[in-house]
């Protein structure tokens, strides 16, 4: 991971001063931080002061900060937010492998040890616990409670509530975000009367922060029966410590979440300003168009919108001209992750990488941009682009190139020399792309026999996986099965409802699928559950494509083992590398801005924005009502 954190002198006016000037030069001022940061010598081990942690540097608040830096501490409590995501939902348990929940109550319905601060791209401040500590040789974490930490039932958070939340979600019917890390801990055991020591068996600075990072639940609610935790369902109403409690839902149709009264942490600093709405409500609708005319009827609090087209063509109803919806953009400094169609080489035809060039060769990008938005939106290049790790341009340089050298005889065309996307002429026809894709082909061994492409297994058919309700990845994949006939190729998109699309997915049964990989300023230990060798065949990993290269898990061990904040970056560009060029999906767009239509008395500190914008901890957690 890495940290741009600023300390309590000259270098944090310096620090924040070009902070605020990044929201409007995003892709320069990224590079003019990293820049800042090794001019002035900063020092990069953990460090843990009691109140906070960060990976690289100290934490950016001193012990007596008051409220996080994109909270308003003077935010009016009330209200009702409403919002709005197409889907369905039949479990209130996020930490599970089964059902489909809501994906708010991971972050609004739990709290952990430590509260991430999204102003920073990775450091951790007290919560359930009041202070942190890591010995010196940063194998060993020691978490104390804060003594006033509480259940909403009123009861108290204690050791053994921490130690089984940990040991729950190392079991196999957890999410695999939670059981990754379980193998790496050695023990985790009780110190005095509120302290909770981790050990690891070697050091790992990331895997140190993240496991203060983690929901605590209460144990006692499962002590009959722990097998009940894993049971999806709607009868076990999970009981928390958040500043909400789940107060009503309807199967399918919504879930609503109080203001817990008493809540025991709303004089904390972490949480001042924050979660101040009386009620969220959140309402799901069988697809976008019945989502977004609820919005435009005023069911909805807010609306999020991906499409630029639809952003500037969709937004000038009644409500928007008489200034009761406000149009909002929200800049942000986050990798562009990689979101497009999926290529599964664990199938015989994506394992050539020849083939999954063609399929990106004939991804009329320009065209479909156009028809979608207008042409407006710039195209992923890299899984890190628009974020200072993102791989430069050309052929790779310093440390870079020594990084990848070891593995020069083996890695794909492009990797060192550099790669770029094929560029079209944004004509319907696109017979460049045609063309390039055609020799590919052919060169990989298939041949054109009365118009169909054929390959050694026979005709060349394969399916897209989709989830029902989007009819903007329904229109992206239209078209890109008209220019897939082109090379006598048959394909056909398969839309499915979420669950069947998430059970599908978990065990890589797809051709190729439509995916998205939100990636972080911070990249850590999860790079292994994205692209690691064990997801290759295991599954419930996020390495659908099946990326099988040695060299990437070099790249994360060197990112994951960096001393110092250019090699910890320089390992992130050369993995982007091997992922760009091992080409497993054909990108799509990215949006560099966040587009948010919503109620004019909803409001958001528009001073202080977060690098990550509109991300995880933003709305509604810094939102308010104006009375």
């Amino acid at each position: 991971m890495f940290q741009i954190n600023f300390k309590v002198n000259n270098t944090l006016l310096l620090g924040k001063t070009m902070m605020n000037k990044c929201f409007s030069r995003i892709r320069f001022c990224g590079g003019v931080i990293l820049a800042t940061m090794a001019g002035l010598g900063i020092a990069f081990p953990v460090v843990a002061d009691g109140h906070g942690i960060a990976l690289y540097g100290e934490p950016a608040l001193p012990s007596d900060y008051t409220n996080l830096p994109q909270a308003n501490p003077d935010a009016p409590t009330g209200g009702t937010f409403v919002d709005g995501q197409v889907g369905s939902f039949d479990s209130l348990n996020p930490h599970i492998l089964q059902g489909n929940t809501p994906w708010q109550l991971r972050f609004l319905a739990y709290e952990s040890l430590m509260g991430r601060a999204y102003d920073e791209p990775f450091t951790l401040y007290g919560l359930l616990a009041e202070r942190v500590e890591v010995n010196d040789e940063q194998t060993q974490i020691t978490f104390t409670l804060n003594p006033a930490a509480e259940f909403s039932d009123g009861t108290p958070v204690t050791q053994d509530d921490v130690i089984w939340s940990w040991n729950i979600l190392g079991q196999a019917g957890a999410n695999g975000r939670y059981r990754s890390a379980f193998s790496k801990v050695e023990s985790v055991e009780k110190v005095g009367d509120r302290g909770i020591r981790f050990t690891i068996g070697a050091p790992d600075r990331e895997l140190l922060m993240t496991l203060g990072f983690r929901p605590i639940m209460k144990s006692a609610q499962y002590a009959d029966d722990e097998s009940a935790f894993f049971r999806s369902g709607l009868n076990n109403i999970p009981i928390t410590t958040a500043p909400y409690v789940i107060t009503d839902f309807d199967p399918g149709r919504f879930v609503e979440l109080s203001r817990n009264e008493d809540y025991w942490g709303a004089d904390l600093p972490f949480r001042r300003g924050t979660n101040v709405i009386d009620t969220i409500r959140m309402e799901f609708f069988g697809d976008a168009t019945a989502h977004f005319e609820a919005f435009k009827a005023g069911e909805l609090s807010t609306m999020r919108e991906t499409n630029a087209a639809k952003w500037a063509r969709d937004y000038d109803f009644p409500a928007v001209r008489s200034g009761d919806i406000v149009l909002s953009e929200i800049p942000h400094q986050r990798p562009s992750g990689m979101t497009g169609f999926a290529m599964n080489t664990r199938r015989d035809l994506f394992d050539d990488w020849r083939v999954r060039q063609a399929m990106i060769e004939v991804f009329n990008f320009d065209y479909i941009n156009n028809v979608i938005n207008g042409g407006t939106q710039p195209r992923i290049t890299s899984y890190y682009s628009n974020s200072p790790l993102g791989m430069e341009p050309g052929p790779a340089q310093g440390a870079v190139a020594d990084l990848l050298e070891p593995f020069a005889d083996s890695l794909l065309p492009g990797t060192i020399e550099g790669y770029n996307l094929p560029e079209t002429d944004g004509r319907a026809s696109n017979r460049k792309g045609l063309r390039a894709a055609s020799r590919l082909l052919e060169d990989a061994g298939y041949t054109v026999e009365n118009g169909v492409l054929t390959g050694p297994n026979g005709p060349v058919t394969f399916d897209i996986l989709v989830q029902t309700g989007s009819s903007e990845v329904q229109s992206i994949a239209d078209i890109y099965i008209e220019s897939l006939k082109g090379l006598g190729i048959d394909a056909r998109a398969v839309a499915i409802d979420s669950a069947q699309f998430t059970d599908r997915v978990t065990n890589y049964d797809f051709d190729m699928v439509w995916y998205q990989w939100g990636l972080s300023l911070s990249p850590g230990n999860e790079q292994l559950a994205y692209w690691g060798p064990d997801g290759v065949t295991a599954p419930v990993s996020r390495n659908v494509m099946g990326a099988d290269d040695p060299a990437i898990s070099e790249m994360i061990d060197a990112m994951l083992n960096a001393d110092s904040q250019e090699g910890y970056v320089a390992a992130i560009r050369a993995l982007d590398r091997v992922l760009t060029a091992g080409r497993y999906v054909v990108p799509i767009w990215h949006n560099p801005v966040s587009w948010i239509a919503h109620d004019k008395a909803l409001t958001y500190p528009a001073d202080r924005l977060p690098i990550y914008g509109d991300w995880i901890g933003f709305q509604p957690d810094v939102w308010w009502f104006e009375n």
